[in-house]
């Protein structure tokens, strides 16, 4: 689930995946369409990220292909496009397909973060134990829709003569490849018998040590099987993830009671595991794995998920580095840190932001949800086994190095070095356990916005903010009604720049602005916008209905402010129902260090005090910010009353929804509505977000869906139209997320209506089937009937009776672009070259011309000939042959 990763790393591909067979070239910039399939081949592998390869055709969203193993060649099956013009692989926002050049050295002023005031205690300090090493491998686990098992290895580091029993600490890695032979990477599972695993799950090795110093026991575990299949997986592996995660848990449940006597021996020597805290750290879409686990620890899945064993554990908390969230869904009751690189290169768009954005509402809010920023860190090094000069295997640093950037490029005072990075890594994580596991709140000043530090992490600058810990909700965006001044309600997720919070054509405007599965507009999410002309001009912000604050100490505001600016100022006031106003004091949030290149639209939290009396906080009826200075703009992602401490999270069996799959047939006529799978388990009540994609894919009609007690479905009637026209299987996506009150497991799935019509067969008519050399070659092609999806006619150039036209007969442009990497020099028959010519037939057209443009030339030559077989790239049509005729120029010869 979706770097840039994407950046062609610095390893050379063996070997070149071949084209199925039947298939001929159109390529653009190493496109191969046809047969409702497209190929696309980079110059150089690809490494994988956790953000996905996409197809694109203009701004229509195809689908994710699916790699080769030597990470050269995409493909995507059972998709409609009208030609290689307009196609577009991205990652993570950047084009792969063609040469971009490197986006201009912007000069910015790049001041780094003032450090923090050092916190009560640093998690960062080793303990007293000293530390063992080992590792294990288990029996794979089958888990349904994965073409093999996946392994249960595992790196496990333990305190030595820790007493008692110990909490687990289990980290999961992230998508990365999973092969290797010497400087060759490859993406297959199990690897092949001249290479090597990569084994990234060795990665954390520092933090384990840590950890284990301080009394845990860790294990870091192998995703490899995962990594090499989930682009198979329409939930991009957070299922499986989970399924692999919980496996483990279960091994570890039974070796810390009766099966201990069979544990493998380095578990053995380690203290017995502590399976009531436990504490998940996931890294990219290991993230979003150990998230899933979580949920389906406390609401366990339908059978049938890789994993149906009881749960026999206790999920105290999670750490996110890096994470994906293409689901949207996470945890509510789970308490959470979630680490966002500034200078991530992968998961660029810092879509974790969602880890605590996303948790607002959907439960009791009693969970801390944080978020810390790590000004200039990278996704890879996080993971000792993705860094150049630690790795194993071949590594690169995910920030693009072609780009030149003031902020993000090595060597600058903004950029981490590895070693600084994996040291605040491992610090962080260590906070986390000392919070959610071992319950010392002397540590929740490091996560929860308070502005401390942990000096071990020196000299990294981390910022935080939090939601949740039982904070009051103050202004809410979601739940805005009304907002004036240099205030406005606008929304995260719209096409629309009136009201869009920023320019949508700006591709990475703020991680909280993240869109879900691309989708856009998407209702229910708003921020508020401000944006003054002069000093003063006040914004005010009103929530739906009147709020207590009442027995919180401060006001806890997340602002952003635009990258780079300095010393943005606001006086800070509220309102009561009775129109008294009480000013609580100013606030000054600096821009974050960044190029345009990052999603540094980052929300800082800063807090004033509330006032005892003036106002009645029982009823507090408005929010006024007014900045003081020139001219600028801002954004309050919320507003909530803090009180110190932490409560217990409680966490809750909420009802859970999960999305299946349906195939359903099409037919000859008639329209029906069909209900799409939709499960819920577990009871109580509350309401989902629901998406279906529209016919055609254009886009998605949206509902809220409320669920009540004891409700097993969630009601979505899908149309199906039945008719006799061919066209491709129809796949429509159908996606969920939380609202308020439930849990979401499998958040998407598809309806699939396969195709049950004959394609349309084809004729070919001469238009200008002779002409003299200088002139145009013209065949009308035709089909028997209109079709519902695109439809492609292709020939390749085969030779015909007599003297065959030859590759300097031809028009030099129109040869380049009809045949890949092949030049018309030296002169030689169009046959022995890869030439084509292509019908692209948009759905509902059954006319199209291919055309051969000749070459004038002064030389007395005899009649010359070409020869096309036409086919569909369709299985089961057959084919047309058309002839040419080129007369010479010279007069009087024939």
């Amino acid at each position: 689930m979706l770097v840039v990763a994407a950046l062609v790393a610095p390893v050379t591909a063996t070997a070149q995946v071949g084209q199925p067979p039947g298939w001929q070239s159109q390529s653009q910039s190493g496109w191969s369409v046809g047969g409702g399939r497209l190929a696309w081949t980079a110059p150089a592998p690809v490494p994988p990220g956790g953000a996905a390869v996409e197809f694109w055709d203009g701004d229509r969203f195809l689908g994710v292909p699916r790699p080769s193993a030597d990470l050269r060649t995409y493909t995507l099956d059972a998709v409609s496009v009208g030609g290689a013009d307009g196609l577009e692989v991205r990652l993570s926002g950047r084009r792969l397909d063609v040469e971009e050049p490197a986006p201009p050295s912007v000069a910015v002023d790049a001041v780094l973060p003032a450090l923090s005031p050092a916190g009560e205690v640093d998690p960062g300090r080793p303990g007293r134990f000293s530390t063992r090493t080992g590792e294990y491998a288990l029996d794979p686990v089958a888990v349904p829709g994965y073409p093999v098992p996946l392994e249960l290895e595992g790196v496990v580091v333990a305190p030595v003569d820790a007493p008692g029993r110990r909490p687990l600490v289990l980290f999961l890695h992230g998508r990365h490849a999973t092969c290797y032979e010497g400087s060759v990477v490859l993406l297959e599972w199990p690897c092949p018998v001249s290479a090597k695993p990569v084994p990234s799950h060795r990665g954390y090795l520092q933090a384990q040590r840590l950890l284990a110093s301080q009394g845990y026991v860790t294990v870091s575990v192998s995703a490899n099987a995962v990594n090499a299949h989930d682009v198979l997986d329409v939930e991009a592996g957070a299922g499986a993830r989970s399924a692999l995660v919980r496996a483990h848990l279960a091994k570890w449940a039974e070796w810390a009671g009766a099966g201990r006597g069979s544990a493998p021996e380095v578990v053995r020597a380690a203290p017995v595991a502590d399976l009531g805290n436990v504490l998940l750290v996931g890294h990219s879409r290991g993230g979003e794995g150990v998230n899933r686990a979580a949920v389906d620890s406390v609401t366990p899945p339908p059978p049938g998920g890789g994993f149906d064993g009881p749960v026999r554990w206790t999920v105290r908390g999670m750490v996110l580095i890096g994470p994906t969230i293409f689901g949207h869904n996470p945890a509510p009751d789970v308490p959470s840190v979630t680490i966002l690189p500034g200078c991530d290169g992968d998961v660029s768009d810092l879509q974790g932001q969602l880890f605590v954005d996303g948790t607002r509402g959907v439960s009791r809010g009693a969970a801390l949800h944080s978020a810390l920023y790590f000004v200039g860190a990278n996704h890879n090094f996080f993971n000792a086994e993705w860094t150049p000069g630690q790795a194993e295997a071949p590594a690169s640093d995910d920030f693009p190095v072609s780009w030149v950037d003031a902020v993000c490029s090595p060597g600058t005072a903004t950029r981490l070095t590895a070693g600084q990075q994996q040291a605040a890594g491992a610090t962080y994580v260590a906070a986390a356990a000392r919070l959610f596991v071992a319950g010392d709140r002397r540590v929740l000043p490091l996560l929860d916005g308070s502005g401390v530090r942990a000096p071990s992490a020196d000299p990294v600058r981390v910022l935080a903010h939090a939601v949740g810990g039982a904070r009051s909700a103050f202004v809410v965006p979601d739940e805005v009604t009304s907002a004036g001044g240099s205030a406005r309600v606008c929304a995260q997720v719209s096409a629309d720049p009136a009201v869009a919070c920023v320019d949508p054509a700006v591709s990475r405007p703020s991680p909280h602005f993240v869109r879900f599965n691309r989708i856009v507009p998407e209702s229910g999410r708003f921020a508020v916008a401000l944006r003054w002309a002069a000093d003063g001009e006040v914004g005010t912000v009103r929530p739906g209905a009147p709020v207590s604050l009442a027995g919180s100490r401060e006001l806890a505001l997340r602002l952003a402010v635009p990258p780079n600016t300095a010393g943005s100022r606001f006086d800070v006031a509220v309102t009561d129902v009775a129109g008294r106003r009480a000013v609580l004091g100013s606030v000054v949030v600096d821009g974050l260090p960044a190029t345009a290149r990052l999603s540094a639209n980052w929300a800082q939290e800063v807090r004033v005090p509330l006032p005892s009396r003036g106002v009645d906080l029982r009823r507090v009826a408005g929010l006024e910010l007014v900045p003081r200075g020139g001219s600028g703009q801002a954004w309050l992602v919320d507003a909530h009353g803090w009180a110190p401490g932490l409560p217990d999270p409680r966490p809750v069996a909420l009802p859970r929804v999960d999305v299946g799959a349906l195939t359903v047939e099409e037919g000859d006529s008639g329209t029906r509505t069909v209900g799409f799978p939709v499960s819920v388990t577990g009871g109580g009540s509350g309401a989902v977000r629901v998406f279906v994609q529209e016919a055609g894919g254009a886009g998605y009609v949206e509902q809220v869906v409320v669920v009540e007690p004891g409700q097993r479905v969630v009601e979505v009637p899908v149309r199906v139209v039945g008719n006799t026209r061919w066209s491709f299987d129809v796949r429509r996506s159908v996606l969920v997320k939380a609202v308020r009150g439930v849990v979401v497991g499998h958040h998407v799935d598809r309806l699939t209506v396969p195709n049950d019509d004959p394609p349309p067969t084809i004729v070919a008519t001469p238009v200008a089937d002779e002409v003299v050399e200088g002139g145009t070659l013209v065949w009308r092609v035709t089909l028997s009937s209109v079709a519902d999806s695109n439809f492609t006619v292709q020939g390749r150039a085969v030779a015909p009776e007599g003297v065959e036209l030859s590759t300097t007969d031809v028009d030099e442009v129109w040869f380049r672009q009809r045949v890949s990497r092949e030049e018309p020099l030296p002169s030689r028959a169009l046959s022995s070259t890869g030439v084509s010519v292509t019908a692209y037939f948009r759905a509902g057209e059954t006319d199209k011309e291919v055309f051969v443009l000749t070459a004038p030339d002064a030389e007395v030559e005899s009649v010359e000939r070409v020869r096309f077989d036409l086919a569909p790239l369709t299985p089961g049509v057959p084919g047309v042959s058309v002839v040419g005729s080129v007369v010479d120029g010279v007069p009087g010869v024939r």
